[in-house]
């Protein structure tokens, strides 16, 4: 009882949940189990997260597994000064920034977008809904394919982003984190969150207005696909 109460103490005083804090402690402990629960929770987030983030989607696997190996080796050291979600992704997107620089050292096939994006403003109107054109609803086969061609589309134009913007461009429009978070994660102010997240927004629409032969598929009524005429649009 009185571990239970230390442990719930410790939570409030860190600003982590008392879930999350006994699962650290536990993770601390050395349960195996504990690491199973975090696997299980955090391995299809982290392993999206990378592979959208890389420019060869390819290596996210081999990547995500790095992840666990240095959130294992590395525990002790967590100390909750952010929330245990906000520790890993920043673990995640610092292993797959390093793969990126490997990448490009040594593949010599770098993509970068020279146009210069002025606007600071942030207009959460003119946002890219990117989650809903990624996820995976469709039913028939049909669907399937017309949306197979959409976030193929998407997922193509988001590598191709410079490094800074795609990775605010994921964490804001398809893993949802806050603006706060996102500076938190990247350790950055506030101000840079939301100037890299709208000069983001404008080179994907540069990129997608670039490719407009989605809008003009026989498949052009479905939903997802006006979805993302919309985005070319704005």
């Amino acid at each position: 009882m009185q571990a239970g109460t230390i442990v719930g103490n410790l939570a409030s005083a860190i600003g982590i949940t008392t879930e999350d804090a006994a699962l650290v402690a536990d993770l601390k402990a050395g349960s195996e189990a504990a690491f199973a629960v975090l696997i299980a929770q955090y391995h299809q987030p982290l392993y999206s997260l990378i592979a959208r983030s890389l420019n060869d989607p390819a290596d996210a696997a081999d990547i995500t597994q790095e992840v666990f190996i240095k959130v294992f080796r590395s525990i002790r050291g967590f100390h909750g000064d952010a929330s245990l979600r906000t520790w890993l992704y920043r673990i995640a997107i610092r292993e797959a920034s390093n793969q990126r620089r490997w990448w490009s050292r040594h593949k010599k096939q770098e993509i970068t977008i020279d146009s210069p994006y002025e606007s600071d403003s942030d207009d959460e109107s003119k946002g890219l809904c990117l989650s809903a054109t990624l996820a995976d609803h469709s039913d028939s086969p049909f669907d399937q394919a017309a949306q197979a061609e959409v976030r193929e589309h998407v997922e193509a134009a988001l590598r191709q982003l410079p490094e800074a913007f795609r990775t605010v461009v994921i964490l804001r429009e398809i893993e949802g984190f806050a603006y706060e978070e996102i500076s938190e994660i990247l350790n950055v102010n506030l101000g840079t969150v939301k100037s890299r997240l709208t000069r983001g927004r404008s080179a994907l629409r540069t990129l997608l207005n670039m490719d407009r032969g989605i809008a003009s598929t026989s498949a052009a009524s479905h939903p997802l696909l006006e979805t993302s005429k919309e985005m070319v649009a704005q």
